[in-house]
């Protein structure tokens, strides 16, 4: 059986414990800063890897100098060049895939951007096409569309970068796909 503590000693043991504390934080207060100890240096980790999402680097020399777009299929990136040099990308970016139900290949090749539509509508499926740059025969094109689902054979863009491709390329501007 444990002892018994008197009500006198268990006050002298609260009271020490305030005393304690107080006095601790009296000196924590009064102490100049530069007295203080620094914390111990901790090593620094290296770096995060990339996460899947963010898109890989462009393979530039695979795309003509003289085209505004590229399309690296096989990253399933895109971006946006002027003289060879990127001005915006690579973005993520989700081509047709032959092995996809109601998905074509996005035709690979040298291509001229032949018409956009900013609020264009699929004749075939119905569905949304928002910022629509026409480039390839059979109705290709880069615009909206989701990252996740392969397209009908179009290059899919997030909303914003549907919005800069369509702004960036002009009827005419040559698009390379590999």
């Amino acid at each position: 059986m444990a002892p018994l503590r008197s009500p006198a000693r268990q006050a002298c043991w609260t009271t020490l414990a305030a005393l304690t504390l107080a006095a601790g934080w009296a000196v924590l207060e009064a102490a100049p800063a530069e007295t203080a100890a620094a914390p111990a240096a901790r090593p620094v980790p290296p770096p995060m890897p990339l996460s899947s999402t963010a898109p890989p680097a462009p393979r530039t020399e695979l795309c003509p100098d003289t085209a505004r777009a590229c399309v690296d299929e096989e990253r399933r990136v895109a971006w946006l060049q002027h003289d060879g040099e990127v001005t915006h990308g690579p973005v993520a970016i989700m081509p047709g895939d032959p092995g996809a139900p109601d998905s074509v290949a996005t035709p690979r090749g040298v291509f001229r951007v032949e018409w956009k539509d900013a609020e264009h509508t699929s004749a075939e499926f119905g569905d949304p096409m928002n910022h629509s740059v026409f480039f390839a025969p059979g109705g290709i094109a880069f615009h909206e569309g989701s990252l996740d689902t392969p397209s009908h054979g179009c290059v899919h863009l997030s909303a914003r970068d549907a919005a800069l491709f369509y702004d960036a390329l002009p009827v005419g501007a040559e698009v390379a796909v590999f």
